[in-house]
């Protein structure tokens, strides 16, 4: 689970380098409702437009709109589409544009006929020259990204093959960046994966992947197995291979690969939903994110976009929501008692094919090192659910002076934690019972147990889970602050 209050502070200490492909793209909406009398073709009658800063300037959009600083170098033609597109880039607060204009070619512009009724694209109109940028230009490009290459904490480059993105320029980027450390994220649309070769992360669609690897790619299994091979070909660290509505699929050189389902929306528009993953996949890494949270928030970032009309943008307030969308919810509607309420909660989210995670424990006083445990338990799941013992459990346990606090006031204090999606008191010693109505996903508890000592890893391990110990908090224990408040210290 995300501490947004941190992450949105890291977030804007974080410099991202975009390079790629810029292009306007704009959208005409109206209604169809005539053929043509002059040929069999549809009738627009045109009710509005709208244009966006789209290709990789989308890219440089989504990074600045999560609160990140962006210096984005990218290719403009010497024409009225250029200084349009330089005008918008000037007004965005947080991206510093370093243009490179090409008298020789003109600047990419999309044009998108969109049915209003429908949602449905009609038509696209394109001006551009796709082929490579000439060695002037770019000579000028390298010279300009290196320049810009200390001030970067991660590169993304956003591949769109309109040009600027040149194998010389590619090679160049990634090996100064490696030089220094500093990360590479790459959105390719070159299907010889080796072209960048030393990258971190590549991360194409389903269709790019399987045509790049030569594989059917038609399950997570076909994809680890060809992403592996590739991965050791290109010297990356990772693939993501961007699924649409089957989700993401995320392979690491070293470790599992990770899954994560698409969320269910109503789609709008999916113009511009990769923009959104790898602009999201950077700004998190940069900003401190493990794979695995880049990862889901990115998938819900993608759910954010694809939900908008046009060429969106997504920002941190919009993530938050989306990655915590019981944390609205009143302290008692996260509260269940009832096996039935339990029962429909969970069906709902694994019909959604979402991954729950479980934890417990008395909770008598909260203090920080179950906040610590709780807010880690989160990050390795989608829904998190916290067993509490009830009052005469806890008095079995603990002692005839315990709990301080009833379960109810226990209950309300652990569910107005954002990172709670639920909280379901049970009666007996241990929770073993409600971890075998559960069959969670994913098991947590703190790094003081061992996996054996864990109550329930035989259920969720026989159940194809698995159990998570996170790292505690010294020092910190609910009896040792009881007894201190007894003796007035």
């Amino acid at each position: 689970m995300l501490d947004f209050e941190a992450l949105s502070k890291a977030i804007g200490r974080q410099t991202v380098l975009c390079v790629g492909d810029l292009m306007l793209d704009e959208f005409v909406y109206g209604e169809v409702s005539r053929i043509s009398p002059e040929a069999p073709a549809p009738v627009i009658a045109v009710q509005r437009s709208e244009s966006n800063i789209g290709g990789a300037g989308n890219v440089a959009r989504n990074a600045a709109a999560l609160g990140a600083n962006c210096i984005f170098v990218g290719l403009i033609g010497d024409d009225a589409t250029g200084e349009i597109l330089k005008a918008a880039l000037t007004k965005e607060a947080r991206i510093e544009p370093q243009l490179i204009t090409d008298p020789d070619r003109p600047t990419t512009r999309k044009v998108r006929f969109v049915s209003e009724h429908f949602s449905t694209h009609m038509l696209r109109a394109d001006w551009e020259q796709a082929g490579p940028a000439s060695a002037e230009i770019e000579q000028k490009l390298i010279d300009c990204i290196l320049s810009q290459l200390p001030r970067a904490d991660i590169v993304l480059l956003s591949d769109y093959a309109k040009g600027v993105l040149t194998p010389r320029v590619i090679r160049t980027v990634i090996d100064a960046a490696k030089a220094r450390g500093t990360r590479i994220i790459v959105d390719p649309k070159n299907l010889n994966f080796e072209t960048y070769r030393g990258a971190t992360l590549l991360t194409p669609n389903r269709k790019e992947f399987a045509e790049a690897t030569r594989s059917r790619a038609g399950t997570e299994a076909e994809i680890a197995v060809a992403a592996d091979e590739a991965m050791r070909l290109v010297d990356c660290e990772a693939l993501l291979v961007t699924q649409s509505e089957h989700g993401m699929t995320l392979i690491p050189r070293h470790g599992h690969a990770i899954h994560v389902p698409a969320h269910q929306v109503k789609v709008r528009d999916v113009s511009g939903a990769g923009d959104t993953v790898a602009a999201v996949i950077a700004v998190l890494l940069a900003a401190g994110a493990d794979w695995e949270v880049a990862l889901r928030s990115a998938n819900a970032a993608a759910a954010v976009a694809v939900s908008k009309k046009g060429t969106a943008t997504v920002s941190l307030a919009e993530l938050r929501r989306r990655l915590l969308p019981e944390a609205s919810l009143a302290a008692e509607e996260k509260i269940v008692v009832a096996p039935d309420d339990l029962a429909s909660r969970l069906m709902e989210w694994r019909e959604q094919g979402l991954r729950v995670g479980f934890t417990n424990g008395c909770f008598d006083i909260l203090h920080p090192g179950h906040v610590k445990v709780i807010t880690e338990a989160r990050a390795n799941c989608d829904r998190l659910i916290v067993g509490l013992n009830s009052d005469a459990s806890v008095k079995r346990l603990k002692g005839e002076d315990r709990p301080v606090q009833n379960e109810r006031a226990r209950a309300e204090v652990l569910a107005a934690l954002e990172a709670v999606d639920l909280v379901a008191i049970f009666e007996e010693d241990t929770p073993l019972k409600l971890i075998s109505q559960i069959k969670p996903t994913v098991l947590i508890k703190g790094g003081d147990y061992t996996r054996e000592q864990v109550v329930g890893h035989e259920v969720v391990e026989a159940n194809g889970g698995e159990v998570i110990l996170v790292n505690i908090l010294p020092g910190f224990s609910t009896t040792s602050l009881v007894a201190r408040a007894r003796n007035g210290k």
